[in-house]
């Protein structure tokens, strides 16, 4: 009976802990725009400082969307370099190598 009172006050605790981490403001927690802006408000920071915030942020996702294309380019090259060595019916690195050679000559 006593472990039956003791596994419901801990499965409540956890409730509540649960319960309150989604009311929290810590940036962790934030998973939309209206949670977001609670977070910056609750940072009570000044707008220059916010400014900053707003540059640094827009820098990083750019740096981010970038590095993304830059991958994502990368995989297309990798793709038509795989479709290639099946229509010559060359293996990967074979391709490689003479796209090498080729691109020393020139």
């Amino acid at each position: 009976m006593t472990t039956d009172i003791d596994l419901q006050r801990a499965i409540a605790a956890l409730d509540e802990y649960g319960y309150d981490k989604k009311l929290s403001t810590d940036l962790e927690q934030a998973r939309n725009k209206q949670q977001m802006r609670k977070y910056l408000d609750s940072l009570d920071y000044s707008l220059r400082r916010m400014e900053l915030l707003q540059e640094s942020v827009n820098e990083w996702v750019a740096e981010r969307k970038a590095l993304l294309a830059q991958q994502e380019n990368i995989q297309t090259y990798k793709t038509k370099i795989i479709n290639l060595s099946k229509e010559l019916n060359l293996s990967y690195n074979e391709v490689l190598e003479i796209m090498s050679k080729l691109d020393s000559k020139n």
